[in-house]
């Protein structure tokens, strides 16, 4: 499976993980925010997460 070299990926449960190395398949990722503003890297995620286990 092809692999964006842009984004780099450790989630191995998700759908679009590269399952050859730690990359995303995905062209594009949405990050999302969990509050208004946005001030530590654990105010965000990955909006593009899909279970791989679907």
């Amino acid at each position: 499976m092809d692999h964006n070299s842009s984004i780099g990926c450790v989630v191995t449960e998700c759908k679009y993980h590269c399952k050859e190395d730690d990359y995303c398949t995905l062209n594009k990722i949405e990050v999302t925010k969990h509050s208004s503003t946005a001030k530590s890297v654990e105010c965000t995620d990955c909006g593009s997460f899909e279970s791989s286990s679907k």
